[in-house]
């Protein structure tokens, strides 16, 4: 039975386990044959959609490994909106509406509010909270 599944990742991009463990879980999820619809960034785990992380040449570059996952699935990435701009990440719409020079949004991310976190809670079968 293939199952429907949202993820909320409260974790940031690097310094403790969280985003990379909903990561993996969000691959392992893939690849059982199950529904990945959205992995929602929500408090701290906005920063997992900064185009400005440059990990050590020796560390797993978990934006980049978001944005295959994205490409190869077609899973949406969204950043809370309120929680993005408080810490600032920003899109390029966010950055125009703003007035604010410019934008550091890796691509493959979108901002959301928590409307659209609301609405894939109603229809996913399960929902992992990192």
């Amino acid at each position: 039975m293939s199952l429907s599944y949202v993820l909320v990742v409260n974790g940031p991009v690097y310094g403790r386990q969280s985003s990379l463990t909903a990561f993996r879980f969000a691959k392992a999820v893939i690849e059982k044959g199950h529904t990945l619809t959205r992995v929602f960034f929500y408090q701290d785990g906005v920063s997992n959609a900064s185009s400005l992380t440059v990990p050590a040449n020796d560390e797993f570059d978990l934006v980049a490994a978001w944005q295959s996952l994205s490409k190869e699935s077609g899973v949406e990435l969204e950043t809370c909106v309120a929680a993005a701009l408080r810490r600032g990440q920003v899109s390029e719409e966010e950055a125009k509406q703003h007035a604010l020079t410019s934008s550091n949004m890796a691509d493959g991310f979108s901002q959301a509010g928590l409307g659209a976190l609301s609405e894939a809670l109603l229809t996913a079968d399960r929902v992992i909270q990192f």
